[in-house]
């Protein structure tokens, strides 16, 4: 069990650290683009990272709920995953007033600022689909058999098929099937507009959220497939070698049916698909099973502990790195040459982009802030500060 904790630790941590890596360019003009999502249908190596870490929650809700009682486990899910969507709520808050320019008041107040930061705050997010899919996996798979969590994963995906493709979408005149290549006209980007309001999604998509409502259901199935794969993975019984063979299987079997599905129901990260969720789980098989062939089969462990480090804080890691981006991007404004300029784009501009090709410049801060934050972790781990909720 330690073992294939360890595993587990790397391959989280090295979600958690490519999650920064994506989320933190130099500049989001120069990516490369495998760094980059895909822009509507498709998948980049960028695409995979959130599924992985969904993945993730689903293996380590398997070992937590195999330790536990059912019967007094309930109220504790629930607490935990209410209290990652506060935590996404508040990130999302951060600095909990509005730092721009507001339309029609030249010179709003400090309270007016505030108001206005609460009517447009985003109510969803990264954290706060983690936080409901944590609390719906867990729930589904604490009394049911492996026979009812594949029904129920079945189920699901099925279901959001039909619903996505055969339902007609308000306003548009046609099922869903016919608006699936127009991101404001499919059936979740209609309901994340009727459930959130237009001032509480994306404000970078204006119409659609891709962590809305309707999309967060199919992502109960990427963590139950994760809860599916912890069970396998944990059967002390069978060897080690069987288990990764395994897993390696059901991934190849997931991603090449998600590519056959991609057909009718493209593999779209956006609107989570069926399909999406297939091909990315059973990737997230592969990457996983790969890890513990190298870490636990052939003990090749030299390169695994910064991947620890990350991976045994990963909330610190994303809501820290969020709040200090956020800082540095959009509060923290240095005067250079008589104009302001945030202290992200200062640093970028003097350090990097003269001295290296754009893109690989943007690359090269991002990786700069990466290992930033492999510092700031490292001491929390060498004190045994982990935090979790």
């Amino acid at each position: 069990m330690n073992e294939r904790l360890t595993a587990l630790d790397v391959f989280r941590g090295l979600t958690i650290a490519a999650m920064l890596l994506v989320n933190d360019p130099g500049s989001w003009s120069a990516i490369y683009p495998p760094l980059e999502h895909a822009p509507w249908h498709g998948c980049t190596m960028t695409d995979l990272i959130f599924p992985f870490f969904l993945f993730i929650v689903g293996i380590t809700t398997h070992l937590s709920l195999s330790k536990r009682d059912p019967a007094t486990v309930r109220g504790k899910i629930i607490r935990r995953g209410l209290l990652i969507v506060l935590v996404g709520l508040l990130l999302n808050a951060f600095p909990f007033f509005w730092w721009g320019k507001i339309a029609g008041n030249p010179d709003p107040s400090f309270w007016q600022r505030v108001l206005y930061r609460a009517q447009h705050l985003r109510f969803l997010g990264v954290l706060q689909r983690i936080g409901i899919v944590y609390i719906a996996a867990a729930l589904l798979t604490l009394r049911t058999t492996l026979r009812q969590q594949i029904a129920i994963i079945a189920g699901i995906l099925l279901g959001y098929w039909i619903a996505l493709t055969l339902i007609p979408v308000p306003g548009t005149g046609s099922i869903g099937a016919f608006t699936l290549d127009d991101p404001s006209k499919t059936l979740a980007a209609w309901s994340d507009r009727a459930i959130l309001g237009l001032n509480h999604i994306w404000a970078i998509s204006k119409t659609w959220d891709p962590e809305g409502p309707l999309s967060t259901i199919p992502a109960v199935a990427t963590a139950m497939l994760g809860v599916l794969a912890g069970r396998w993975i944990t059967r002390r019984e069978r060897p080690l070698v069987e288990r990764v063979a395994g897993l390696y299987g059901a991934g190849c079997l997931g991603m090449v049916a998600g590519l056959f599905w991609s057909w009718v129901f493209p593999i779209n990260k956006n609107l989570w698909t069926s399909s999406y969720v297939l091909f990315t789980a059973g990737f997230a098989c592969v990457a996983l099973a790969t890890c513990i062939w190298i870490i636990d089969v052939h003990e090749v462990r030299g390169w695994t502990k910064p991947w620890v480090i990350y991976g045994v804080n990963p909330l610190v890691a994303f809501a820290g790195s969020g709040l200090m981006a956020r800082t540095i991007d959009s509060l923290i404004k240095v005067d250079d040459g008589g104009h302001k300029v945030s202290l992200h784009q200062l640093s970028y501009e003097r350090l990097f982009e003269p001295f290296f090709p754009e893109k690989f410049a943007s690359l090269l801060w991002a990786l700069c802030f990466v290992a930033l934050w492999l510092g700031i972790l490292a001491v929390l781990y060498r004190r045994n500060i982990i935090v979790k909720v």
